[in-house]
């Protein structure tokens, strides 16, 4: 029987205790949802950087054609940079490498880097994320990290988790950490709908503060895409590409 732990911000990520378990990084405002969309429409692979000169320092080895910046802090867009909002980079990513720096969600996935495997997970994705899981990792231990708004607990990352635990614990036996019980429990006594529930977070607020509600409305779709995003090296790329490749 596999088992499932929630590390509720990426502040509290122990690197040697990730070694050998499965990894799975929420960021639901804004990460791992842009990381889910841009994977879905044609983008080669995603680069999680720790900040912008990390970002620029990766771009130098690339031809321009080949990739594009794309980034983050505190809620505002890097100088130079694409904002990293989902919708908007539909179009724009497709037949990219996509350097991604965030304030919280690119950073998670380095501290959880140490994992035996790392997944990206988003409302998007989750069932997804789901199948696989329950596929290739029923008897290992599985690492929730939500990755918080920085160094604060947030919600809507906690809600996601508690949606990936719903979908796990209805698929296999699961054994849940307190912590885990917490977020599935948060989850399933929500009668809210998923765009209510993160619009009332403060990352959520703080987004329709800058006019962007329609990307939380596309956010909180559930399960719309099939996107499997997994760390190879430090490029995520959709799991579904490299089966494909492989048979």
């Amino acid at each position: 029987m596999g088992k499932i732990h929630v590390v509720t911000r990426k502040e509290e990520i122990d690197e040697v205790k990730m070694d050998n378990k499965i990894a799975v990084v929420f960021d639901v405002l804004l990460a791992t949802s842009t990381i889910t969309t841009v994977l879905h429409h044609g983008a080669v692979s995603v680069i999680p950087v720790l900040d912008g000169d990390q970002a620029r320092d990766r771009a130098a080895g690339m031809n321009k054609d080949e990739y594009i910046l794309v980034g983050e802090y505190e809620g505002r867009t890097i100088e130079g940079f694409l904002d990293p909002n989902p919708s908007a980079l539909k179009d724009t990513a497709a037949g990219k490498k996509v350097i991604l720096s965030t304030t919280n969600g690119t950073v998670a996935v380095h501290k959880s880097s140490p994992a035996k495997k790392v997944y990206a997970c988003s409302l998007l994705n989750s069932k997804a994320i789901a199948d696989a899981l329950s596929a290739s990792h029923e008897d290992e231990t599985i690492i929730i990290v939500c990755s918080g708004s920085s160094g604060q607990f947030s919600l809507e990352d906690f809600y996601g988790a508690g949606y990936l635990i719903h979908q796990l614990t209805a698929q296999e036996g699961w054994s849940l950490s307190d912590s885990a019980l917490t977020a599935k429990l948060f989850y399933e006594g929500s009668i809210q709908e998923p765009a209510t529930v993160l619009g009332q977070s403060r990352v959520g607020k703080m987004l329709e503060e800058y006019g962007f509600r329609e990307e939380i409305t596309f956010i909180s779709n559930r399960d719309c895409f099939s996107t499997v995003p997994v760390l190879i090296g430090d490029e995520l790329v959709d799991f579904n590409r490299i089966k494909v490749s492989s048979n």
